[in-house]
């Protein structure tokens, strides 16, 4: 088995070394150089011997031979040339090597040996990435779960790449949703506080938003009833106008709308406070939609004093892009409110100044493709150059095994109470299998933690963030399979092996000289041998999951090797020195893979 995710090379060290190689026994053979595009390297299909794969038929040219003629040819010198090769074989076109142990053990000596290996430091771009973007009418849902861990985890592996990051949230902490609950709270709440009503902050405004939305229905209900038309119907619900001119008072600062906004905007983000720190993400700078839609609507009227955009009768502001293929988009309404594209258009404008970085990416679902398809080309149209260096990494949403969440409803699973399930439900298994022995109480608290967000986290982010999910808690959490509380229980078990041989007094090289190797041991160094082409990879593709499904690999090659051979009880000392220098690596990557998607691994379990 090799890795899962990509079936050829992706620019990796590998790959150059090879080409190298075979550049030097072509020359030799017919004396004529070639190009790394005729220089066609595979990984070797499972179902042959060798380790990787030559394409000859773009070599046939510079052979003037049959295929099965240049595939030997170049086998037989790459073998005189090259001691490190052991052998080969020819399937029709396809020249199959395999290297020999002491060119594994050599790679793996060069991974222990570096410290930082497959990590960049510097040289690469400035960056901002922004992830979360919560309303303040509602606690974080697990929609938001899926945002946070998918942009923190891009962030740390752009930040891994050599880039420097910066990490943003933009709080949209305005508008006629916010208005909603405060309409509710000043309608029904009775003056409750999350002090008088032991709630959470974000949870007791949710409950609000919520309350608004009953109370609109029964009102629309109640006015269709009476013979109206619900088209017309609905523009006569007495809250929903209640709303507008709550808006309307908002952006006129009227002082009481503040004041009620300001104190259930605080109870918010005290709330939201707690639970980033308990999913273990952050900000370097939070942004909030109330002190940038003002420079959003600035933009708006330069565009239309310079004709970019129009007004209609009825004073509301209007960008044209039908000859764009797309449609008219509203960025002002008639009462000058401003929508949520028109402070996108003020915040990209601030960052850009701010930070004079080269690339913004968006971590934000599906549903707003066309949102920032038409965000670019406005600013492109206002004369931004920079409006190409947005990149929207949509992602899909996530659902559930009973069907989708929907937030003014109150049927969506909350984010903090799927936390404190994972952790119980972590809890409950380990202890049932037996896991939590010999700990503390503070050790198992410490590791349940770890376990239940780590399975929530992994069984996220090994999606591809572009597809559609499905979260389903107990699947997540099993301890077999492709899961994060299988890869922590690998990193666990090594770490046991490692204390075992520490009180042994065993000494473990950082460098080893073992001759003879098994295929499994191999097959675990090659795998630590493409983590660093596997980072890029992971960069390139915005895809935390390239990451996850990687660990996953190497920590299921780790535990077939753990049960086939021995490592502490092996007679042979050398054998037995190479293979706790393995197993030490092996939890090196485990940890710093993990790390990346924002897991935690315990030493013990």
């Amino acid at each position: 088995m090799f890795f899962n995710f990509a079936p050829k090379f992706y620019e990796t060290g590998m790959e150059k070394l090879m080409q190298t190689y075979i550049r030097l026994a072509v020359e030799q053979l017919y004396g004529t150089t070639v190009t790394d595009k005729q220089i066609q390297i595979q990984i070797t299909n499972k179902d042959f011997e060798g380790d990787y794969t030559l394409v000859v038929f773009p070599l046939l040219r510079t052979s003037r031979k049959t295929p099965e003629a240049t595939a030997n040819e170049i086998g037989e010198k790459l073998k005189s040339l090259y001691p490190e090769i052991k052998s080969y074989n020819v399937i029709k076109g396809f020249l199959n090597i395999k290297f020999a142990s002491v060119f594994w053990i050599q790679r793996l000596n060069d991974a222990v040996e570096n410290e930082n290996f497959g990590f960049s430091y510097g040289n690469g771009k400035k960056l901002m990435i922004e992830y979360s973007s919560p309303n303040t009418n509602k606690p974080l849902h697990l929609g938001h779960v899926r945002n946070n861990l998918l942009g923190y985890a891009v962030a740390n592996i752009l930040e891994a790449n050599g880039n420097s990051v910066v990490k943003v949230n933009l709080v949209n902490d305005r508008g006629v949703h916010i208005c909603k609950s405060m309409l509710a709270w000043q309608k029904f709440g009775n003056g409750e506080t999350p002090e008088s009503s032991g709630k959470k902050g974000d949870h007791l405004v949710g409950e609000y938003y919520v309350r608004y939305d009953h109370e609109y229905k029964k009102q629309l209900s109640e006015i269709i009833a009476g013979g109206i038309d619900e088209e017309q119907a609905k523009r006569k619900v007495p809250v929903q106008i209640e709303v507008q001119e709550m808006l309307r008072k908002w952006e006129a600062k009227d002082a009481e709308t503040i004041d009620l906004w300001e104190k259930m905007n605080s109870w918010v983000y005290a709330g939201f406070d707690k639970t980033y720190s308990d999913m273990g993400v952050s900000f370097d700078k939070i942004y909030y939609e109330s002190q940038t839609y003002l420079s959003g609507k600035n933009l708006v009227n330069e565009g239309l004093n310079k004709g970019v955009f129009f007004k209609k009768e009825d004073g509301s502001v209007w960008v044209d892009l039908t000859g764009d293929g797309l449609d008219q988009k509203l960025l002002l309404r008639s009462d000058e409110t401003s929508v949520y594209i028109t402070q996108d258009l003020g915040t990209a404008q601030q960052r850009i100044d701010e930070y004079n970085i080269e690339q913004m990416i968006y971590v934000v679902g599906n549903e707003q493709n066309y949102h920032f398809q038409v965000l670019k080309l406005i600013l492109k149209k206002l004369g931004f150059a920079w409006a190409d260096s947005i990149y929207h990494l949509s992602y899909g949403m996530v659902e559930l095994p009973e069907g989708k969440m929907k937030s003014r409803e109150g049927t969506v699973v909350d984010a903090d109470d799927l936390m404190e399930l994972m952790i119980s439900t972590a809890r409950g298994m380990s202890k049932e299998l037996g896991k939590l022995d010999d700990l503390s109480d503070v050790e198992i608290d410490s590791v349940c933690r770890m376990i239940g967000l780590g399975a929530l986290k992994y069984f996220i982010l090994k999606v591809d963030p572009k597809k559609t999910m499905l979260f389903d808690p107990k699947e997540s959490i099993d301890f077999n399979g492709n899961t994060g509380p299988f890869i922590q229980y690998t990193y666990a078990r090594i770490n046991s092996i490692l204390r075992k041989a520490h009180e042994q007094q065993i000494q473990i090289p950082q460098k080893s000289q073992c001759a003879n190797i098994s295929e499994k041991e191999i097959s675990i160094i090659k795998l630590i041998n493409i983590f660093p082409e596997t980072l890029k990879l992971a960069a390139k593709e915005f895809s935390p999951a390239v990451i996850a499904n990687y660990v996953y690999d190497i920590a299921k090659e780790f535990n077939q090797f753990y049960h086939e051979y021995q490592i502490l009880r092996e007679e042979n000392e050398e054998l037995k020195l190479f293979r706790l220098m393995l197993s030490e690596k092996v939890a090196i990557m485990i940890k710093k893979s993990m790390k990346l998607l924002g897991i935690d691994v315990p030493d013990r379990m």
